[in-house]
C-alpha cells in the first residue's frame, strides 16, 4: 500500500524540503510502531553512525520521530518505526519542517486539535 502524498485541494504538494514531498499515511491506526526498547534506524532515514534510538527516552523518541517524519520517502517506513498513539502523544513537541507539520495536521485533523490543547 503506498503512502499518501498530502496535498491542498490546489494539488500542491507539502514538502518535507525542497523537491521532496511529505509522506502521510492514510490513517494513524495503521502507525504500528513500537512502543519500547531500542531501533535502529536504516541508513536511508539517518546517515549518522550512529541511528539506535531507545523510545523509553523521550529524547531520543522525539529525535527519531522527527527524522523518519522528515526523511521517509515510503509509507512502509512510518507504519513500521512510527506508533500513532504515540505520535499523538509527543505531535505538538516535534521540531517539524513546516511543510512535514502542515501534511500530516491536513490529513489527520486531530493532531492539529491535540497541538491546540493545554498541557498539564
Amino acid at each position: 500500500m503506498q503512502g499518501v502524498l498530502a496535498t491542498t485541494p490546489t494539488a500542491v504538494a507539502f514538502l518535507a524540503r525542497p523537491g521532496r514531498p511529505a509522506v502521510v499515511t492514510p490513517t494513524l491506526a495503521e502507525l504500528t510502531g513500537p512502543t519500547r526498547g531500542v531501533v535502529e534506524l536504516p541508513v536511508r532515514l539517518m546517515w549518522s553512525s550512529d541511528r539506535t534510538f531507545d523510545l523509553g527516552d523521550p529524547d531520543d523518541l522525539l529525535w527519531m520521530y522527527e527524522n523518519v517524519l522528515r526523511e521517509t520517502t515510503r509509507a512502509d517506513d512510518l507504519r513500521e518505526l512510527v506508533n500513532g498513539h504515540l505520535l499523538r502523544q509527543v505531535w505538538c513537541l516535534l521540531n517539524l519542517p513546516r511543510g512535514v507539520r502542515e501534511a500530516w495536521e491536513h490529513r489527520h485533523g486531530v493532531l492539529r486539535d491535540d497541538r491546540a490543547l493545554p498541557t498539564a
